[in-house]
């Protein structure tokens, strides 16, 4: 008599199992029972119950359970003494863990069993329920039975919590195919194990998988062995890797097995990304040339697996990263074991391989040219295949920080324990390597350039309402708003459009008042910012920007009160006297000879051109895209320039550089 918390054990039952475990769990029992009767004519016949009600829905009604078969030893009294002790060593030589049973109730509501054995030549049936409470084995019965024929019948009865996975027969034979594998595959023939329909209008038997329909088909007839070495000894390991033709899955897989049986199973692309989707390989179908799609299985066999599988055969003792009790962890034997379903398919991954390797090398030509210099030094081997740009952006900069880390740390040795005669002999190799690593960021600043510029003309053009972006559109794309240096530093900000001087300045500020504390004039217009360039010394120049919005030229009207040049002027004298401070109330510094110089952007319109020359008096420059004056009286230059001459020069400066990056 038994007295086990069953409802304990149960609950106890880790992550690994499915609903498909405990049926997995029962053939392999009987085929089992087979070989311990030692017949040439064994079967197992999985028949599964469906519910009576049907969906209106789909005329294939939901799976309840299961009844399996076998005309093996039955449930004799060793067998039965063996099912009612916990953890039975009865079967550990095959790899029983007297557990196995208890993945049965974790899925289905019963398990009953029927059997008759042979007995000092008498022939006895027992049938019994697995308990739920303490008690494995209720409701037995023993009697004389009426039959001679030898053989078991388990019942697993009524599903838990939510439908089975899969309904269609040649679905759930598929799959436990996959999971029994090894049995067919092994040098004890199984017995014959066939799938069907109560009322038998479908049958499939699992064995024609991999003798018949050539389904399954073993990719070498020799086994590949491997050893890795943990911390009492060198394991050895055996895998065979097998063709899934029309699978079921479209992932490869590395299956671990323990005792004949599929334990775990991972996605072959967690080690080599190639393999993420199926494979296709052409085949002549009658008088026609067809695609046929498949996918690889790798099982993984040992004695180190054998005797570290779990209870449950969901997983094993050992780790999955890093084991640092047994020296090999779960991963370690994977990716050996993804070695050498690569080397099985060595072309076709290959094949793709070489088409992710194009697919950066076009992503670098055609959109970061400033990675030229790492793409062909990379190792891409873990990089996901069917990888997006912001994948390989990643990748690149996560290589080139790598690199700068690496050149830092080689200096620093050298500078530290570096004899004279050594640093002479490896300094030229590290310069080389920080000039390299120069040269991806100058082609990244370049390339950077050559957007801003296709950005600043697109802002040039009519909107969609045959409007012009305003003021505000191309200050932000200049210089920021609202900013100034301290927040927003040379490299943020692209006032190299109108001049290259103005990238390294000392202080900058855009749209923010200029005075302390008190009586601050307000700065926050679109057209209003100052500049100052160098460090803020009396000797160094000002400059005062004005931006306009494309195509507009009221400012040149008499009654304007937006007069640009007016503008810059009336800045000049305010900065002069004194009147203005930095935001964090520094003075500016403003001797008699400070120079100033102002610029005016906007569209030079008829009616501009006319303002300029006739009340302004300024000159046009050659190309007739700007003009210039001279105040001698304030020592202030003033260029007024049109939006055109503004991207026509700084794609001038630049293009030499776009072209040399192969952008322009």
């Amino acid at each position: 008599m038994s007295n086990v918390n069953i409802k304990r054990a149960i609950e106890n039952i880790r992550s690994g199992t499915s609903v498909y475990t405990p049926v997995v769990e029962v053939v392999v029992n009987a085929i089992q029972a087979i070989e311990a009767k030692s017949i040439n004519d064994g079967l197992v016949e999985i028949v599964v119950q469906r519910h009576q009600q049907m969906d209106l829905s789909d005329p294939l009604p939901e799976i309840d359970g299961f009844e399996i078969f076998d005309n093996g030893i039955g449930f004799d009294d060793s067998n039965r003494d063996s099912f009612d002790t916990l953890y039975s060593a009865h079967k550990i030589s095959e790899g029983g863990k007297g557990f196995g049973r208890f993945t049965c109730l974790k899925y289905f509501e019963d398990m009953e069993v029927k059997s008759t054995f042979c007995k000092g030549g008498r022939f006895f049936d027992r049938s019994f329920r697995m308990g739920k409470e303490n008690e494995i084995i209720i409701n037995e019965d023993v009697a004389p039975s009426s039959s001679n024929i030898i053989g078991t019948c388990i019942k697993l009865v009524h599903l838990k919590r939510s439908n089975f996975p899969d309904k269609k027969l040649a679905t759930i034979a598929r799959v436990l195919v996959e999971k029994l594998l090894p049995f067919f595959v092994n040098d004890m023939q199984p017995p014959r194990i066939v799938l069907r329909e109560k009322n038998e209008e479908e049958v499939i038997v699992l064995n024609d998988y991999v003798e018949t329909y050539g389904q399954i088909i073993e990719l070498d007839s020799s086994v590949d062995s491997f050893f890795i070495s943990g911390n009492s000894a060198d394991e050895e390991f055996f895998a065979r890797v097998f063709k899934f033709y029309s699978p079921r899955s479209q992932t490869s897989k590395i299956s671990l097995v323990a005792h004949r049986r599929e334990v775990t199973s991972v996605s072959l692309h967690k080690y080599i990304p190639e393999f993420v989707d199926e494979f296709f390989e052409q085949v002549k179908d009658g008088d026609e040339i067809v695609d046929r799609n498949f996918t690889l299985k790798v099982y993984v066999f040992g004695q180190f697996l054998d005797g570290l599988v779990s209870l449950e055969r969901g997983g094993f003792e050992f780790q999955k990263e890093n084991d640092a009790i047994y020296g090999i962890s779960q991963s370690d034997i994977e990716k050996r074991a993804a070695d050498l379903a690569k080397e099985a398919v060595n072309s076709e991954v290959q094949a793709r391989f070489e088409k992710k390797v194009k697919k950066v090398n076009d992503y670098v030509k055609e959109k970061a040219p400033w990675h030229a210099g790492i793409v062909n030094d990379i190792d891409l081997s873990d990089m996901p295949y069917n990888a997006t740009d912001e994948q390989i952006e990643s990748k690149l900069q996560k290589e080139k920080y790598e690199q700068e880390v690496r050149v830092r740390s080689d200096v620093r040795k050298l500078l530290e324990k570096g004899e004279p005669g050594e640093l002479k002999e490896k300094a030229a190799g590290i310069v080389s390597r920080i000039s390299g690593a120069g040269k991806n960021d100058l082609a990244h600043y370049i390339a950077l350039r050559r957007s801003v510029i296709d950005l600043f003309e697109k802002s040039l053009e009519l909107n969609k309402d045959s409007s012009y972006s305003s003021e505000g559109v191309v200050h932000d794309i200049i210089f920021p708003r609202k900013g100034d240096t301290d927040r927003t530093p040379f490299e943020e900000h692209n006032l190299w459009l109108i001049d290259e001087r103005l990238n390294f300045t000392e202080y900058l500020s855009s749209d923010l008042p200029l005075k302390g504390l008190q009586d601050r004039p307000d700065l926050l217009g679109y057209d209003r910012r100052v500049v100052f360039r160098g460090e803020n010394e009396a000797t160094n120049p000002v400059t005062i920007f004005e931006f306009k919005k494309p195509q507009r030229d009221d400012f040149a009207n008499p009654s304007s009160d937006e007069d640009p040049i007016q503008q810059v002027i009336r800045y000049v004298r305010r900065l002069r006297s004194g009147d203005f401070k930095t935001p964090q109330g520094r003075e500016i510094l403003i001797s008699e000879n400070t120079p100033f110089y102002g610029f005016v952007v906007c569209d030079l319109a008829k009616k501009v051109r006319s303002w300029l020359e006739e009340e302004k008096d300024f000159k046009p420059m050659p190309d007739r895209l700007g003009y210039f004056k001279w105040h001698e009286n304030l020592n202030l230059y003033i260029e007024v320039i049109g939006w055109d001459k503004v991207l026509k020069d700084a794609s001038m400066r630049n293009r030499i550089f776009f072209h040399q990056l192969g952008i322009d």
